[in-house]
């Protein structure tokens, strides 16, 4: 299932590489994409989880940081992890319901 997926480092989830339109798939073969997509994308709450767990660290940081330059770049990557929890959640939520309904025909 890999040659149809592609890791993405900045959300840390592979995400859906299909290299032609989705109907030149097979019926077998798109049920097997989406089983391994709703894999993935069950394990998208757990990563969230884990970049929260991040901001929270960095936002304890900067509650004690006193250097005005430090104190920007935690802000900014803070900024960085709440813009990747919020991808995630849009790719959680927008392909929710074409799974569902692709795996259930």
């Amino acid at each position: 299932m890999e040659q149809y997926f592609l890791y993405n480092s900045r959300l840390g989830i592979p995400l859906p590489d299909l290299k032609e339109n989705w109907d030149g798939y097979d019926i077998d073969t798109q049920h097997a994409i989406l089983l391994h997509w709703e894999k993935i994308r069950g394990s998208i709450p757990d990563r969230i989880a884990e970049l929260e767990i991040n901001i929270n660290v960095k936002q304890a940081q900067l509650s004690d940081e006193s250097n005005f330059i430090r104190s920007c770049e935690l802000n900014s990557e803070i900024a960085e992890l709440a813009s990747i929890i919020n991808d995630l959640w849009l790719w959680y939520r927008t392909h929710q319901d074409i799974t569902s309904d692709k795996l259930h025909q």
